[in-house]
């Protein structure tokens, strides 16, 4: 007498649909994460019709290596700095000072000057050096 069954009762689920529902939320993940970059700051930039025009010449503010200042060439002392600056802007509308400072200064003298000119309300430009 035989007792066993020839057919068992074997129970599987089909994957097949869950293949392609994966792959394509893959997908839209890898897309999606490429389209949003939560570093980016969004701007709206203005537009320019030609190039930019400089209406005004600005200050130039130089600094060598022994800290001694120079505003257009002319030797001024660190005292009358902010003075000679407030009466080089005179009544010019957003002035504009390029800094011309030694490399081998640290940077609290420059940070010195940059203070000078907030205080003023100068925009303040770092001349730089293209060779390395």
């Amino acid at each position: 007498m035989q007792l066993r069954r020839k057919n068992k009762a074997t129970s599987e689920v089909s994957t097949s649909s869950l293949n392609d529902i994966m792959f394509f939320l893959l997908l839209f993940f890898l897309i999606a994460s490429t389209m949003a970059n939560p570093n980016v700051v969004k701007l709206l930039l203005p537009k320019a019709q030609g190039k930019p025009a400089m209406s005004k010449k600005p200050i130039m503010l130089s600094v060598n290596d022994k800290l001694e200042y120079f505003v257009e060439k002319e030797p001024v002392s660190k005292d009358q700095l902010e003075t000679k600056l407030r009466t080089r802007i005179g009544n010019i509308t957003d002035p504009v000072v390029v800094v011309s400072i030694d490399r081998t200064l640290k940077v609290q003298d420059l940070v010195d000057l940059l203070e000078i000119g907030n205080k003023l309300n100068i925009k303040m430009v770092l001349a730089t050096d293209k060779n390395k």
